[in-house]
């Protein structure tokens, strides 16, 4: 027998409130301290009625239906004959009784464009191919209170769309998430799951799943995220677009952060991605002076002082996952001193270099070889190592000074595909619809006595987000001023 047999999914959620609650469920726990001792009979009757109807009838499919049906086929023929679990994650709890903010997995989001807790994706195996039911928590109880007596109550933390609004946003069948790992305990067949998210879920299958078969969808569902179809490229075009603004508010109140804490330019982005998206694509980086050395400051917590220079590392994530990553480095009294500008053309060189390796065909490593290259050949060129420069490289000694690898590929993760083989990713080629970022830097630590001290304490990273096209490239964050002359003309301009 199938979960979705199990189940019985066709069983309508109106009959099942005319069954009643059931007797054997626990009570809904009140909190300890609460003011009000309990419910009295006469108010939980009270309760139960006088509510209009709310369903929604017209609901449209989620503009990614389409491109999550596709996704969900080509899993489906990767593992025919398994039964496929894709959990969306719990409510993480950050002090007593309150949680963190939800973000349901990439996997799952990836597969359904849902993104409520506890949601899980069951592809179940069919003669030819799989049936999925995406699993959910449906409305709230008002028969027994749930609904504003339990602290996830829709009177509590809002309403959740009903099973049926559910498959009609989705396009998947919707069953009620709380019977599933009763059903999974008892399925029988070959079964692989998505580890990580959902210690429910993961504890009803112990017996039937291994941690290399896990491992193997894990990566698949990685690998495949690293080609972007048309959506997601949209998506990614629209996270980059809201950053470009969330810089350009950055610039307009840096005399607001001189007088407080590097903190006034954290939560000024914040505020974009909250107004335009759904949060941040990752913790801000607002370093400003020597913070800029530090590669993920995120305390935000030092002076921004005039005559420093800020790196600002944010992207705005949107409301379907998708982060831009761009990070400028930018003279905070609008003006680079000579040394600022000398290190920071350099970068730009390396930058430039980097973006120009990248083109389908390419190896992946390509442009970060450019990009290091050129640093090698600037600090060379500086008395800081002793060349040549081949030596440098082959020996890494740049990286006492540019650290960090020259980017990586983003998508619904900042860095996104992680999990992906390394031949298929690192050691793999470029293709049309990559979205990688070329983000080269130069740090001089304030207590590097290797270097002169007008260097010390200097920082400069330069981001972009390009998206490998099938004529070579295109920036999407190519509305960012990236040269310094024009990084200078573009803050005078913005701050009016």
């Amino acid at each position: 027998m199938t979960v979705a047999e199990e189940l019985n999914p066709a069983v309508p959620d109106a009959a099942a409130d005319a069954a009643g609650p059931d007797e054997s469920e626990e009570p809904i726990k009140q909190r300890k301290n609460g003011l009000y001792p309990g419910v009295s009979d006469e108010l939980a009757e009270n309760m139960k009625s006088g509510w209009a109807d709310t369903e929604l009838r017209d609901l449209e499919p989620v503009p990614q239906a389409a491109e999550t049906a596709a996704r969900r086929a080509a899993l489906s023929a990767r593992f025919p004959g398994e039964r496929l679990v894709i959990p969306a994650g719990n409510l993480k709890t950050r002090s007593n009784d309150t949680e963190y903010a939800f973000r349901a997995s990439v996997e799952y989001a990836y597969l359904t464009g849902n993104q409520t807790e506890d949601g899980v994706l069951v592809l179940e195996p069919k003669d030819e191919g799989h049936e999925a039911t995406i699993y959910l928590l449906p409305r709230s109880d008002r028969e027994n209170g749930e609904f504003w007596l339990d602290g996830q109550g829709e009177l509590w933390v809002g309403r959740r769309h009903s099973l049926t609004e559910a498959e009609r946003l989705y396009g998947i069948p919707a069953s009620d998430v709380r019977e599933l790992a009763g059903a999974l305990r008892e399925a029988t067949g070959p079964v692989r799951v998505v580890r990580g998210y959902d210690a429910g879920i993961e504890a009803a299958l112990t017996d039937k799943v291994t941690a290399e078969r896990d491992e193997e969808l894990r990566v698949f569902l990685s690998e495949a995220r690293l080609v972007k179809d048309d959506f997601e490229i949209g998506e990614l075009q629209k996270a980059v677009d809201s950053t470009v603004r969330g810089f350009e508010d950055v610039v307009k109140v840096l005399d607001k952060a001189r007088a407080t804490s590097e903190r006034y330019i954290e939560g000024t982005f914040f505020l974009r991605a909250r107004v335009e998206g759904n949060d941040v694509g990752y913790g801000t980086i607002a370093a400003a002076g020597p913070h800029a050395c530090t590669l993920h400051w995120v305390r935000n917590d030092g002076p921004v002082r005039s005559g420093d220079l800020l790196l600002l590392d944010a992207g705005v994530e949107t409301h379907t996952y998708y982060t831009a990553d761009v990070t400028r480095t930018l003279p905070i009294n609008g003006r680079f001193s000579e040394i600022q500008r000398k290190i920071y053309d350099a970068v730009y060189e390396a930058q430039e270099a980097g973006i120009a390796a990248v083109k389908p065909g390419a190896k992946y490593r390509d442009f970060h070889d450019a990009a290091q290259r050129v640093l090698a050949e600037k600090l060379v060129e500086w008395g800081l190592v002793e060349g040549p420069v081949q030596r440098v490289l082959e020996l890494g000694l740049q990286r006492r000074w540019t650290l960090h690898g020259t980017g990586h590929m983003l998508g619904m993760d900042v860095h996104d595909c992680a999990a992906a083989r390394t031949e298929t990713y690192v050691d793999g080629v470029l293709e049309p619809g990559m979205c990688l970022t070329v983000e080269p830097g130069l740090y001089f630590q304030a207590d590097d006595l290797t270097v002169p001290e007008e260097y010390r304490g200097i920082g400069v990273r330069i981001e972009d987000d390009i998206l490998v096209t099938e004529s070579g490239n295109r920036n999407l964050s190519a509305a960012l001023p990236r040269r310094s002359d024009e990084v200078e003309q573009w803050m005078a301009s913005v701050r009016g």
